[in-house]
């Protein structure tokens, strides 16, 4: 997939200094995924070709999907170009067996897709897709006329789409699990051969995935010939997050306060605990100067940025005072259950965390290092690499999880630390 390789176990070597650094993080998973498959719908109007595109697991199998369902797309990365479709139908072939590993983003956003087709199609992934769900998406393509069933009966996948196109001019949808589930039906409707209104049934999470893709579809009209992806404010994260823990100050090109990815507010919630946060031209910067202070324990919402929640547990274990966080019960469903996981590690660590059904405290303690657990979890083993950049003895297991959304992340990491 890549020119990384990765140990079965990485230690993570303290920092000795604190760090004074410019980095760029890859392209936007969420938005390169998306960009993808619009790409792909409205390719019978003409080729796309989409630059900055994020090379990982996740991006891969979006190709792979693809290529499979007839759609001609070249992988250059960091340019993906998706050709033009002069099959005569939305979804060029007429079945297809759909691998999606452990992408959420694929499984739910290709699911929606093909249900405007005509034929048979079944996407099935690794184990823990087995355990994600997918039962709302299911129920609104159903509504709209489509088979859609979860092979096993309890609203997982593998699934298999049965479809002659979408029927209805209105469907309902529960987006209270995920949004990525309202958002593939959003990206597949305005395709449809006849205008479909899409409604909510309750409560939405992580609402900013959902305006995301509201202000994609704005852009893209039915089609974009050109489109630029911007950088991961997920990523960035964790390198807004190495200055609240060690002082100094680090500053991610491309990111701005107005980009598409709500995660880029997470700086606005180290601001709550003391950091200094610059807005320049090229980027954004954050610092941390702890002469004479320290980094102050919150309160926090994070539903909104909740693929954040695990690198702001990490900060929080250096804090004064304890930090909670809360709204977050939709990423027990991620690639992990990811409030207990966070949690189990942590007080491996030494910290007091209490966990709750939609969240966690996180009492600051003394810390030892040891090896932690990343649960096949990306954002699990970056944000604990995090803690081994001050606490020694903090061994990350299977390190190569981060293939899944940032594959050089342990390369650019290391060159935090200079020439050798």
């Amino acid at each position: 997939m890549s020119e990384f390789t990765y140990p079965a176990e990485l230690p993570i070597v303290p920092m000795t200094k604190s760090p004074h650094a410019t980095v760029s993080v890859p392209g936007s998973k969420s938005i390169t995924n998306r960009a993808m498959v619009l790409a792909a719908l409205a390719s019978r109007s003409g080729p796309c070709e989409l630059t900055g595109a994020l090379r990982s697991e996740d991006t891969e199998v979006m190709v792979d999907c693809l290529t499979r369902l007839g759609f001609r797309v070249d992988a250059d990365w960091p340019t993906v170009t998706v050709h033009a479709n002069t099959s005569g139908r939305i979804i060029p072939a007429e079945s297809a067996e759909l691998f999606v590993a452990n992408s959420g983003t694929t499984m739910r956003f290709v699911t929606a897709m093909v249900a405007l087709g005509h034929g048979r199609y079944r996407l099935d992934g690794i184990p823990r897709m087995r355990e994600r769900p997918i039962r709302d998406l299911l129920d609104a393509l159903q509504q709209l006329g489509v088979d859609a069933v979860s092979d096993a009966g309890n609203g997982c996948p593998p699934v298999t789409i049965t479809t002659t196109g979408l029927a209805g001019d209105t469907v309902r949808i529960r987006a209270g699990l995920s949004s990525q589930f309202l958002s593939g039906l959003m990206m597949a409707v305005p395709f449809a051969d006849h205008p479909i209104a899409v409604q909510t049934d309750g409560p939405v999470v992580s609402e900013p995935y959902i305006e995301m893709t509201q202000h994609m579809l704005r852009q893209w009209g039915r089609h974009a010939p050109r489109y630029a992806i911007e950088p991961d404010a997920s990523a960035a994260s964790y390198f807004f997050a190495i200055p609240a823990i060690l002082g100094g100050d680090i500053a991610v090109r491309g990111m701005r306060r107005d980009m598409l990815q709500g995660d880029v507010k997470f700086v606005e919630a180290l601001e709550q605990m003391g950091c200094i946060v610059e807005h320049t031209p090229d980027g954004i910067r954050l610092a941390f100067d702890p002469t004479g202070r320290t980094l102050r324990g919150i309160d926090i919402d994070m539903n909104a940025i909740s693929d954040t929640v695990m690198t702001l547990a990490v900060v929080a274990l250096f804090a004064d005072g304890p930090t909670t966080i809360r709204n977050v019960a939709h990423i027990r469903h991620k690639e992990t259950d990811r409030i207990a996981a966070v949690a189990t590690e942590l007080r491996k660590l030494g910290a007091e965390v209490e966990e709750r059904d939609d969240g966690l405290t996180i009492h600051p303690r003394p810390l030892t290092g040891c090896a932690v657990d990343t649960y096949n979890d990306h954002r699990m083993a970056m944000s604990l690499a995090l803690v081994g950049l001050k606490v020694p003895g903090v061994v990350i297991r299977n390190p190569g999880c981060v293939a899944k959304t940032y594959p050089g992340f342990w390369h650019d990491l290391e060159k935090l630390r200079g020439p050798a």
